[in-house]
């Protein structure tokens, strides 16, 4: 809960939407071309849906993209999207968390290739430990999905896709090198016949990074508790693989793997390190049965592992410390049926398994959930209708059912208007419950109530969409004046997203601007008293968010530039550590060999820009990188 930031008055923030919309420079949140109108998303409605008709506010980052930002790491690639904030706790490889939609770090759920990854005990999926190489694209739905999805889908869902390949045999490589001692290598291959299809990928990073924390140990204690001015490395090891056979003409098999192995060095202390080992892993198999054009079965399997290892290091004495391994295991069963033309009607449900060991002890380690859904989809006309329920049986909490509903319409020259409302909530971690000294086993799911209105131009040349929400969240988890855990807080969210691009005399243009008001709405402390923090803004949240991208191609050549900026922040619930705004300009420049090599050269930070997004915890300057990249022209 923080100091109050200047806040956009709402008018101010619809004005300065329609003086950018009214020059018709618009394409939306779709990171990809401006003529790429039939992007598909999954991930909103766990069917097939084009992208200008979600009724969910959604975007696609694509494998061509990725290549185009030259990206370094998921959160760089990341950085700026609407809707999103993120922290990051020192440079590569360190913690990185993610606020979608104002919420909670830990209200956003992560799927890779359609299994749910992250840790039980934490509650947060490794973000900085997911290799950009390794991707083929993302999927961001804003807004709550718990309807679909269960626990942890209040503010969204971000869906990673691992590469899959075309058809035909097709090989790729980059090497490159940069700023920090960056070198990185990754390589790959995939080929996809009449039947079957195979791809395989392996990735390479090391950085000697940056001091990741300017804080002090005893007796001052700030920042990180810890004096280490040194570069704090990190290492980044990784494997994936996808296969599938169409088995007849109606049935489908394939399955994924995902493995990365990372080495992180930080600035900490004798109890809780400054080295970790960490492990991210999602292996997953799925069987498809499609006997006619109105009906389709899928059945899926999978695995995940989050395991780190921590050690202290001193004076080259490097000792054990400690063990935290979720393994998670899952299994779901869908059905559609299209029982009459744009009418369709989707059930199934999902079952998961956590278990954790750890050198911590628990006093539950496992717990189960399975959850059970329906959904319509139906058009009439201009129309469209989606609503969904769900009910979640937790072995811990019990039962818990939401719901979603949406609609859009068509209004001509290509514009759409739409409206949703859902409920989410997102049950308490092991950490939360039962973390030694600190958890609160009676602690109960938090619980969210959401609306979206959203209006925008899906044309030929240009795509623009404007969206506010309102989101109120209750039974926050959070400590009290004794630290300890609690829920007595509540928060109330409201915010928009406006997002452009298009292409013009050969720039392509595309831009997102975020507000979002985070707000403590609490009115009394778990002890009766007023509470102090009432009407705060949430931490590490900055209100105000944007990021701009232009790219142009000359013969050969293709340049680009990315702005990105954050307003102020609060680092606390208090609002009295404020964290300062930024704003960083990157530059890339890439050159055509010839049709199969491609040299990339990038600029990050150009003006050296000193900046935070965590108190105490430094960012990047300017650095630079070069790499080079082979795939064969098709």
């Amino acid at each position: 809960m923080q100091h109050r930031l200047p806040v956009f008055p709402s008018l101010h923030v619809l004005a300065f939407a329609i003086a950018l919309v009214l020059p018709s420079m618009a394409r939306a949140e779709i990171a990809a071309d401006a003529t790429d109108l039939d992007e598909i998303v999954v991930t909103g409605t766990r069917t097939d849906v084009a992208i200008e008709d979600s009724l969910m506010p959604a975007q696609v980052i694509d494998r061509e993209e990725i290549e185009r930002t030259q990206a370094r790491s998921l959160p760089e690639l990341l950085k700026g999207r609407a809707g999103l904030n993120i922290t990051n706790q020192g440079g590569p490889g360190k913690l990185t968390s993610i606020f979608l939609r104002g919420a909670e770090s830990d209200h956003v759920l992560v799927l890779v290739d359609g299994i749910r990854i992250g840790s039980a005990t934490a509650g947060l999926a490794s973000f900085q430990d997911l290799p950009v190489d390794q991707i083929e694209r993302i999927e961001i739905i804003r807004g709550p999905r718990s309807s679909l999805y269960g626990s942890e889908a209040i503010g969204g869902v971000i869906q990673i896709f691992t590469r899959k390949g075309g058809m035909g045999f097709e090989p790729h490589f980059r090497i490159g090198a940069g700023s920090n001692n960056l070198r990185e290598a990754s390589a790959g291959f995939s080929n996809r016949g009449e039947r079957g299809w195979i791809s395989a990928e392996g990735a390479y990073q090391e950085t000697d990074g940056i001091n990741a924390c300017r804080g002090a140990g005893f007796p001052v204690f700030q920042g990180c508790f810890a004096d280490e001015p040194d570069q704090d490395g990190y290492r980044n090891v990784s494997l994936s693989l996808r296969g599938g056979v169409d088995v007849t003409d109606d049935v489908t098999v394939e399955g994924h793997f995902l493995n990365a192995d990372a080495d992180n060095e930080y600035d900490g202390s004798i109890f809780g390190g400054n080295e970790t080992e960490t492990t991210q892993r999602v292996l997953g198999s799925k069987l498809t049965w499609t006997p006619g054009e109105r009906f389709k079965l899928t059945a899926q399997a999978g695995r995940t592992a989050d395991k780190s290892d921590a050690y202290f290091r001193d004076a080259g004495v490097r000792s054990y410390v400690n063990t935290f391994d979720t393994q998670r295991d899952t299994a779901s069963l869908q059905a559609d049926f299209a029982f009459a033309d744009g009418q369709l009607l989707t059930a199934g449900g999902d079952w998961q398994r956590d278990e954790v060991t750890s050198t911590t002890e628990f006093l539950v380690n496992e717990r189960d959930n399975t959850g059970v859904f329906v959904e319509y989809q139906g058009r009439f006309g201009a129309h469209q209708l989606q609503a969904s329920v769900r009910n979640d049986d937790n072995e811990q909490f019990g039962n818990h059912t939401t719901g979603s509903v949406g609609w859009g319409m068509s209004l001509g020259n290509d514009f759409r208007l739409n409206a949703s409302y859902g409920t989410g909530f997102k049950a308490p971690t092991f950490n939360d419950l039962y973390f030694p000294f600190g958890g609160n086993p009676d602690l109960k799911p938090e619980e969210s109530k959401s609306f979206n209105l959203g209006i925008g131009q899906y044309a030929a040349n240009w795509t623009w969409t404007f969206n506010v929400f309102q989101t109120r969240i209750d039974a926050l988890t959070g400590y009290d004046s004794f630290f300890n855990l609690v829920q007595i807080d509540e928060a109330r969210i409201r915010g928009a997203e406006l997002t452009f691009a298009t292409t013009f005399a050969g720039w392509d243009l595309s831009t997102q601007l975020s507000y979002a008001d985070p707000r403590a709405r609490a009115h009394l402390t778990a002890e009766g008293a007023d509470n102090p923090n009432y009407d705060n803004l949430l931490p590490r949240r900055a209100p105000r968010t944007g990021r701009i991208d232009l790219d142009r191609s000359f013969g050969a050549f293709r340049f680009g530039t990315t702005l990105n900026g954050a307003s102020a922040r609060y680092d606390d619930a208090a609002n009295t550590v404020r964290v300062a705004g930024y704003g960083t300009v990157d530059l890339r420049l890439e050159y055509a060999v010839n049709a199969d090599w491609t040299l990339q050269a990038r600029a990050t930070n150009v003006f050296d820009r000193d900046y935070e997004t965590i108190a105490w915890y430094n960012q990047p300057g300017r650095e630079y990188g070069l790499s080079l990249r082979y795939r064969p022209a098709r």
